[in-house]
């Protein structure tokens, strides 16, 4: 995949079905993975509609129709339930935007693969937690996701292979360290020797699984802050979004991934490891937010396994921008030399605060599993 050109974007704007006239369009968000554009039309006079255009990463959605199957019947699902609710689809969930085929992804003639969403206005996401509202409120919002319990989770592709298999990973982590391809293990030893003296980490929950002890679930896998939609009048978490990585999956992973990002009381890429620790308030206010949401849909033993779904997930993705910094930095976009490693650093400094913290954290999940 090479940088987006001009002509590239024209293309997929003129294959979309939009309507109006075309008055801006400009790079959008802060995504490691897709090419990400918001696009202005004007549809009257008076009125503005945005857009989100996305080109797909097809380097690691290798079958993007696939991918988009899932979105499209995760969300006509997620519609009709709120019309149900009486909620406001248009705001609630995303809204996919057709080809003019009618398909719901255009391929341009790179054989690039793009697909577009009405953009939700009056809403934000944020990438840090800015008020413990926030985060509370996007607990709820992906505690609300998993009571998806009727929907046919044996009918979701798997969109990445093994995406939270964190025994697969480790072993993948183990092979890169031994080709050493870009000639960087020795200069990261301690961060390698972290990894190995956490193999009991990577294997917990699919020894758990092979025994039959935890439920498949319809999951997001990718439960960052900044993948719900804040209402900026209400405060309310209004709409889940990228669901590029919805598959079956474990509760436990979709909590921690929260934890591991929303907890911490600095950036993912923070170079000053002192400022790095896993916020107890923070982990307490969505734990809460997090069960109220899934309204006692979780087992007990899912629920007390919260606090190793942060672990674990905080570890998976520290060993993960550790495996791409060692094979050359193909997977996670960077920004600067060395990014996957600092990255991988504030990861493994977070597994090692909550370790600290391991006797409070299962008190406060305690505290809430009734």
């Amino acid at each position: 995949m090479g940088r987006v050109s001009e002509a590239q974007i024209n293309e997929a704007i003129a294959n979309f079905d939009y309507e109006g006239k075309l008055l801006s369009k400009e790079p959008f968000g802060s995504g490691h993975i897709n090419d990400t554009y918001l696009l202005k039309y004007e549809i009257s006079e008076m009125g503005i509609l945005k857009v989100i255009l996305q080109r797909m990463n097809r380097e690691i959605f290798t079958n993007p129709v696939e991918l988009m199957e899932n979105v499209v019947g995760v969300t006509t699902f997620l519609r009709k339930k709120i019309i149900e609710n009486g909620g406001d689809p248009e705001r609630e969930t995303l809204n996919v935007i057709p080809a003019k085929d009618g398909k719901p992804y255009y391929v341009d003639s790179k054989g690039e693969y793009w697909r577009s969403y009405v953009y939700i206005t009056d809403a934000s996401s944020y990438d840090q937690v800015e008020k413990p509202e926030d985060f509370y409120e996007s607990a709820v919002a992906f505690g609300h996701f998993q009571r998806m319990a009727d929907y046919p989770a044996e009918t979701l592709n798997e969109t990445i292979k093994g995406f939270h298999d964190t025994r697969a990973r480790f072993q993948v982590f183990k092979d890169t360290v031994a080709k050493d391809v870009c000639g960087r293990a020795a200069e990261v030893q301690d961060e390698i020797n972290f990894v190995l003296a956490h193999e009991d980490v990577a294997n917990v929950f699919g020894e758990l699984q092979d025994k039959g002890k935890l439920p498949l679930r319809v999951t997001h896998n990718d439960t960052k802050l900044n993948n719900i939609m804040i209402d900026d009048k209400t405060g309310k978490g209004i709409c889940v979004i990228d669901l590029d990585t919805v598959m079956p999956g474990l509760a436990m992973n979709d909590f921690g991934d929260s934890i591991r990002f929303g907890a911490s009381t600095a950036a993912e890429d923070e170079t000053d490891l002192s400022k790095v620790s896993c916020s107890m308030d923070l982990f307490e206010i969505y734990v809460k937010g997090f069960l109220e949401g899934c309204d006692g849909k979780l087992t007990k033993k899912e629920v007390e396994l919260l606090p190793m779904g942060a672990k674990v997930m905080t570890f998976e993705c520290g060993m993960r921008f550790l495996t791409d910094y060692l094979d050359g930095d193909h997977y996670f976009k960077i920004h600067r030399e060395k990014h996957n490693l600092d990255r991988c650093r504030t990861q493994f400094k977070l597994v090692a605060d909550m370790e600290k913290k391991w006797d409070i954290m299962q008190e406060i999940v305690a505290k809430y599993n009734r």
